[in-house]
């Protein structure tokens, strides 16, 4: 890791069932990474384990100064106070995260929504480097997001927004979302969407070997089934690419980003993906310049959020 970027922060990127640290200096350069899996949802359980893999990280600072820690969490974050109001992967309901990890490592704290986190590492040092406007969407297992605009995070009131994946597009044929409601982008383009879109065209492949693995093997079996010219992957993967498509042309004329990156395991495709998805996106945008924009990976992968939630300190500092 670089020693002349001046201040350093620690990212924290926080999942469902892991957690991640690391010393990131102010050119996004990250330092050796201090995981755990976490087993116990209990708050004081998970604010453990975190502030167990932070002090590891501060004490990879040495004696160089460190602005703050930055964790970047699911659910709907208060970015000012620390506060997450609800996580599902969770069932978190108003916990104080910020302060309970505050008391206990006795600096600076700064918590955001994880997808948040993951944008502004794109923006600043990955996919979106050069733009003003810039898009992040994470297909995991759901859709998680965030948006820049104008060379800005946007968090918005209540700091919820770049919620993106709870949009309806399939209103009245769509599968039904964690959220409650049907047809949902995330519902339909997710990792989790491409599972149900395979499920959902079993019936038309009886002898499909697809079925019976899919809840195991995932999302990357399906993609190289696909590849490999299986028909009923093919066909799930065609359905998840036009329901991808009509949620990315949706936010492209709402918010008419210059680019649009994508993360997360199913992006992994690159070209597999974005070949036939590009066209269709293009055909589908109407207000907006169709040639405007244009449709990539994201690059920093799993450390997007840990670098963004640390350069989100940084900012502050």
């Amino acid at each position: 890791m670089s020693q002349d970027g001046g201040a350093y922060a620690v990212g924290v990127d926080l999942g469902g069932s892991h957690v991640m640290a690391a010393l990131v200096d102010r050119q996004g350069k990250i330092g050796d990474r201090h995981e755990l899996d976490l087993e116990d949802h209990d708050p004081s359980k998970v604010v453990s384990g975190l502030v167990g893999c932070v002090k590891s990280a501060l004490a990879d600072a040495k004696s160089r100064e460190v602005a703050g820690i930055g964790i970047g969490s699911p659910g709907r974050v208060d970015a000012q106070t620390g506060m997450v109001h609800y996580s599902p992967n969770f069932e978190w309901h108003d916990v104080p995260l910020g302060e309970l990890v505050q008391k206990e490592v006795g600096r600076p704290v700064h918590v955001l929504n994880d997808a948040r986190a993951a944008t502004l590492g794109e923006y600043t040092f990955g996919a979106g480097r050069g733009t003003r406007d810039f898009l992040m969407l994470t297909l995991g297992t759901g859709i998680g997001g965030g948006i820049v605009l104008d060379g800005r995070l946007v968090f918005g009131h209540g700091w919820t927004t770049g919620e993106v994946g709870h949009h309806q597009i399939r209103a009245g044929d769509g599968f039904v979302c964690s959220c409650g409601k049907v047809g949902c982008f995330e519902a339909q383009a997710s990792g989790t969407g491409l599972l149900r879109h395979v499920l959902a065209a079993a019936p038309s492949f009886p002898r499909s070997q697809l079925t019976r693995r899919v809840r195991k093997v995932g999302t990357k079996l399906i993609r190289k089934a696909a590849e490999e010219g299986d028909q009923h992957a093919r066909l799930a993967w065609d359905r998840w690419i036009d329901d991808l498509a009509i949620g990315l042309a949706n936010l492209i004329t709402v918010l008419n980003p210059e680019r649009i990156a994508l993360g997360g395991g199913v992006s992994s495709a690159d070209d597999f993906m974005l070949k036939p998805l590009l066209p269709k996106v293009r055909a589908l945008t109407t207000m907006a310049d169709p040639m405007g924009f244009e449709i990539v990976t994201a690059q920093l992968e799993n450390d997007a959020g840990a670098i963004g939630a640390a350069t989100h300190v940084l900012q502050l500092a």
